[in-house]
């Protein structure tokens, strides 16, 4: 009996500890309120980042590697060549893989190997983005892709806009405290939330055959626009 009255005792000082917890966490809940701002800012994009690729199909590893490699070392001398630096062209994606085909009859057919190599190639001078885009498929890319316009140090326009965003919930509070009669304390939490879409965004598979044309063709006219770059904050003030 005495071991049975102990241990009803222990459940009810846990269960008593647990009940007056989240009363008090209520409490201090009942005395919190939370408000919210949002910062823009319109920046210029700096960089362009495009994909280029080479994927070539062959019956032997051997000549798909070589094909392969002819073309994205002549896609990437061809990028240099336009005034890229070695540091802004990286290579992304290397995948070999066998090639089949299937039909009901036989089932899985053996057709050889097929390569696929991308280099991501950042891109300073925008009057050269075209002329990049249409030497590098000269040379050899048959894949292009994901060509996207950013700034490639956004964290002074980020401050910016994070200042508007502290101020404009700043405002929303003591708006708040005004019209409500609340008096505010002191902020006990931010959290922000950032926004940062890329202006354009685009995929397109040129064929496998390596190269658009053998003549001189149009460079594509390239417009980069403005990015909107939006922070929203919010602030958690006690209330007095």
């Amino acid at each position: 009996m005495l071991i049975v009255i102990l241990v009803l005792g222990v459940l009810v000082y846990f269960v008593g500890q647990m009940f007056y917890q989240q009363k008090m966490i209520e409490q201090q809940n009942n005395y919190q309120i939370t408000v919210s701002g949002e910062g823009k800012v319109y920046a210029k994009p700096d960089i362009a980042l495009v994909n280029l690729g080479v994927t070539t199909q062959g019956s032997t590893t051997e000549d798909v590697i070589t094909k392969n490699t002819e073309k994205m070392n002549a896609t990437i001398k061809a990028v240099k060549d336009m005034g890229v630096e070695d540091k802004d062209v990286q290579t992304t994606t290397y995948s070999l893989s066998p090639l089949y085909n299937y039909t009901e009859a036989a089932g899985r057919i053996f057709q050889g190997y097929i390569l696929e190599q991308d280099v991501q190639v950042k891109i300073r001078d925008f009057e050269k983005v075209g002329e990049i885009l249409q030497k590098a498929t000269s040379a050899g890319a048959n894949l292009t892709g994901n060509l996207q316009f950013t700034i490639d140090d956004p964290e002074q326009f980020k401050q910016e806009a994070r200042a508007k965003a502290i101020e404009q919930a700043k405002s929303n509070a003591e708006n708040l405290a005004q019209t409500s009669g609340i008096k505010l304390g002191k902020i006990i939490n931010v959290y922000e939330n950032y926004s940062y879409p890329v202006a354009y965004d685009s995929y397109s598979k040129l064929g496998m055959g390596g190269g658009i044309s053998e003549t001189a063709v149009p460079s594509p006219i390239i417009q980069p626009g403005q990015q909107e770059i939006e922070i929203t904050i919010n602030l958690t003030y006690q209330v007095k």
